[in-house]
């Protein structure tokens, strides 16, 4: 079965999914892929499924799928694996894929196996090793086509946010983030938490109206232009992703600048060391020569790590998880220096700008 990812998702994000068997996504857009894992991801817990992932570095790779989809734990009922990289398998292993995908079928055995692939063309589809996903499977194209598609996924996000705009509103978030789905997307989710108030106050109310019966409505904010133009204005300030952007291009001036706003304006310390600390474990996987794809960096900030990676010695890196661990510690209460002074330590340290000896 072959369905686009607009088709595909609002299916996904219902009750109950069958998720057995053959699945395969392809597309250049990764925070489609990201948002199909989140989707399952639910359904593989609900089934109890031990979920797990291979990066395919060779065709030799896919013994190591098949073999993991042989092995059987005893605490989980089946395996969730998810499976990246573009190596395609040989005769033999699409023989075992096909007969996986037909014996999940016939309800021998629950596994599910998710490959993510680049955009595959007409051509590739018409391939051997495409035949056991779409003739027994799930197939789904995780690209955009089109603007209307892209603003359907996004509401489909800003419901899940709690969130309902105005089409005065779309039309003004889509031109401000140039047409860019995860800029887009960073906008709606910055929005969430600017009207984290008044979702609370909705879910307060839908819980307890009518004689005290509970219902299920979810929350929801109506947003018009006027909040949205208010919002982008406090959006215009910085956030998280902004500090990630200055340490990884090593502007330390810039980086302390958000720093301290950050920390003006109340911003979670657990927000800030999370987004230091993915960037800081990121740069080290890469320096130990793992794939950034399969670390899921977005190809648009592959340069900006890689220029990162080359400002740092293997020396510096490896006592980054002890600055990291202060910072936690510091955040937590358990030492006496201020949590923002070691932040801002650590995301100068990134940016290539040593304050002390760690």
């Amino acid at each position: 079965m072959q369905d686009t990812f607009i088709q595909a998702y609002p299916k996904l994000l219902q009750s109950s999914v069958a998720v057995a068997g053959l699945w395969l996504a392809h597309g250049d857009e990764p925070l489609l892929s990201q948002w199909l894992i989140d989707a399952l991801r639910p359904h593989w817990r609900a089934q109890n499924y031990a979920i797990k992932r291979i990066e395919l570095i060779s065709v030799k790779s896919w013994q190591e799928v098949l073999s993991e989809l042989g092995s059987q734990s005893l605490f989980d009922d089946a395996s969730a694996l998810i499976v990246t990289g573009n190596h395609k398998p040989d005769k033999s292993v699409i023989a075992e894929l096909e007969r996986f995908a037909v014996e999940a079928q016939t309800g021998a055995h629950s596994h599910s196996l998710l490959w993510l692939t680049p955009k595959q063309d007409k051509r590739a589809q018409s391939s051997k090793w495409f035949a056991p996903f779409a003739q027994y499977g799930h197939v789904i194209d995780c690209n955009l086509y089109n603007e209307q598609q892209r603003q359907q996924l996004l509401q489909i996000q800003a419901q899940q946010f709690g969130l309902r705009l105005s089409q005065e509103a779309w039309q003004l978030l889509m031109s401000h983030t140039e047409h860019h789905l995860l800029s887009a997307y960073q906008t709606l989710w910055r929005l969430s938490y600017l009207f984290a108030p008044q979702l609370d106050a909705s879910s307060h109310d839908s819980t307890h109206e009518g004689n005290n019966q509970s219902t299920t409505t979810a929350p929801n904010v109506a947003l018009d232009i006027k909040d949205l133009q208010a919002a982008l204005v406090s959006d215009a300030q910085f956030s998280v992703f902004d500090l990630s952007d200055a340490m990884l291009a090593g502007n330390s001036a810039q980086v302390a600048k958000i720093i301290f706003q950050l920390k003006a304006t109340d911003e979670p310390t657990t927000l800030v060391l999370w987004a230091i600390s993915k960037d800081m474990r990121q740069i080290i996987q890469l320096m130990d020569g793992q794939d950034p794809q399969a670390l899921g960096i977005w190809r648009s900030k592959q340069g900006l790590y890689q220029q990162a990676c080359r400002r740092q010695a293997k020396a510096q890196t490896a006592e980054w998880p002890a600055l990291l661990y202060r910072c936690d510690q510091a955040i937590k209460g358990l030492v006496r220096q201020p949590p923002w002074e070691l932040l801002l330590q650590a995301a100068l340290e990134l940016a290539g700008k040593r304050l002390f000896t760690v």
